[in-house]
């Protein structure tokens, strides 16, 4: 294993989770491994395997190029502010409430859905 990928790895997965409010757990359930293999990995004792690395990406949405420490000016700077720009990060609330509809079937999620426009048409009036 290259000790030096890992930490890289491990620092940029834990850096893009604090950002996002998420715990390890959180993420481990998510990207769809034990939280304990999570841990190893953010402290630089594992590396993951490249399914893991593209689950990992997008969960803490982050580019796997950041996660493995391959960060470069992929985009010209004017086109980078603007990208950097579009991309605000979502408040906590919202990423708690995306996280608990991830699960649902398109059922469920159309009938959230009516229950959310219902209550904001009552918010309105």
């Amino acid at each position: 294993m290259n000790e030096e990928l890992a930490i890289t790895v491990g620092m940029a997965a834990r850096a893009a989770r604090e950002r996002q409010g998420l715990t390890q757990g959180d993420v481990a359930s998510q990207v769809g491994i034990a939280m304990e293999v999570y841990s190893r990995m953010e402290r630089g004792r594992v590396l993951p395997s490249s399914t893991t690395l593209r689950r990992l990406s997008m969960v803490l949405r982050i580019r796997a190029d950041t996660l493995l420490g391959l960060d470069g000016p992929s985009l010209p700077d004017e086109a980078r502010t603007v990208a950097l720009a579009d991309r605000e990060e979502d408040p906590p609330s919202l990423r708690r409430l995306v996280r608990v509809l991830r699960p649902l079937d398109e059922t469920d999620l159309r009938a959230v859905g009516l229950v959310i426009q219902g209550a904001l048409a009552l918010r309105d009036r």
